[in-house]
């Protein structure tokens, strides 16, 4: 029987929870601010961000979440995405992951699109 996979979203300027297992950042661009040492990241895989084009029509039709998730999920089949992807699926079999993201809420940003797919 197979383990249910255990993700948490948290936004990166929160501290870390004992909790948190592996902390992986999923943003394209490095949050503002923010050192490495204060991120306290096990990695950074800005390769499964969405591209800049949606990303930025998203923030400007913040209220769009289900269509950015839409086409996010679209963007995901992407090879270097879905590759990405692949590999948090991995880390997330192995222990609990936090994804980590800059954004003022995470519960509607790519972190929980991401969570999402990796809990199903």
């Amino acid at each position: 029987m197979a383990r249910k996979r255990t993700v948490h979203i948290r936004r990166v300027y929160d501290a870390p929870a004992q909790t948190d297992g592996t902390r992986v950042l999923v943003d394209r661009l490095w949050p503002r601010g923010m050192t490495k040492k204060n991120a306290h990241l096990d990695e950074w895989c800005k390769q499964v961000a969405p591209s800049a084009e949606l990303r930025k029509w998203y923030i400007r039709n913040p209220d769009c979440f289900a269509e950015f998730s839409h086409r996010y999920q679209a963007e995901l089949q992407d090879p270097e995405r879905a590759d990405a992807l692949a590999h948090l699926r991995d880390l997330a079999e192995e222990r609990t992951l936090t994804l980590l993201t800059a954004t003022k809420f995470p519960e509607i940003s790519k972190a929980e699109v991401l969570a999402e797919l990796l809990r199903g």
